[in-house]
């Protein structure tokens, strides 16, 4: 059960992750049935070369909500699409690998792969036991870089969780080029029947270092055109904790124009 939950707030990292153009407290709104998913944030610098990439920080938020206070179906899959205007890139990073992250607390992960971070935060999530009133929790978020192969990189995202009982889990999402822009895509099991949902998220990502040279940023970002655009074709909820009256499956669709403002 409370790696169900755990997945449920990593994968929501993973979705925000996707949408890095958000930015000037840019905020939408995405419904279908009783679920409400929020997200929004900010973006610094908030002005941008035209032409030119530069390293950005995305300060990123969200809720998830149901409009009868019922306990939320579970985030399981999202693929999210970034137009070209935004990029990611490790090299020059080091690498923290999956194994090195199972079985530890926040701190001794932070211990471990300190080198690699590039973004922290903090969610809330809500375990429905049956016939029990729900339990909402707190989690730190800390995410890992997990390398680049075959022109995909990895992001690693280490949640821990001390209620009801100590545990970790480690999600890796993936991030690829498609066409000029970036297609992310993140999935999660089928957990202990789905009693932990998400309910809201935030945390700050980004990375500025020196690579040949070079001042880089892990998030680029440029504003030719003063708008951002962000498309989510595809994220699932599965009513897994079986609340009466909620559709099995629940798949969000929706865009988003997101503004910047260009400079030079």
């Amino acid at each position: 059960m409370r790696r169900n939950v755990l997945l449920a707030i990593t994968i929501c990292a993973a979705l925000t992750m996707s949408v890095v153009a958000i930015a000037s407290a840019a905020r939408t709104t995405i419904q279908v049935g009783n679920l409400k998913l929020t997200f929004g944030g900010t973006f610094s610098p908030k002005a941008m070369p035209k032409t030119t990439y530069v390293p950005v920080t995305a300060g990123i938020e969200g809720q998830v909500t149901t409009t009868d206070g019922t306990h939320p179906s579970a985030f399981r899959e999202t693929v999210v699409d970034v137009d070209k205007d935004v990029r990611v890139s490790v090299k020059g990073l080091p690498v923290c690998k999956a194994a090195q992250l199972e079985a530890q607390n926040t701190t001794a992960a932070k211990k471990v792969c300190g080198t690699t971070i590039l973004g922290t935060g903090l969610a809330h999530a809500e375990i429905a036991f049956p016939e029990q009133k729900p339990i909402k929790v707190t989690s730190p978020i800390t995410v890992f870089n997990g390398g680049e192969k075959g022109g995909k990189v990895t992001l690693l995202i280490h949640t821990f969780l001390t209620v009801p009982v100590p545990a970790a889990i480690v999600t890796t999402v993936t991030i690829a080029k498609k066409g000029a822009g970036l297609h992310s895509v993140a999935k999660v099991p089928v957990v202990a029947g789905g009693s932990g949902s998400v309910l809201d998220f935030n945390f700050k990502l980004g990375r500025t270092y020196t690579y040949k040279g070079k001042k880089v940023g892990y998030l680029e970002a440029r504003c030719p055109d003063g708008v951002f655009k962000v498309k989510t074709p595809n994220t699932v909820f599965k009513n897994e904790a079986h609340t009466p009256g909620v559709a099995a499956t629940t798949v969000l669709k929706g865009s988003l124009a997101i503004p910047c403002t260009p400079k030079g």
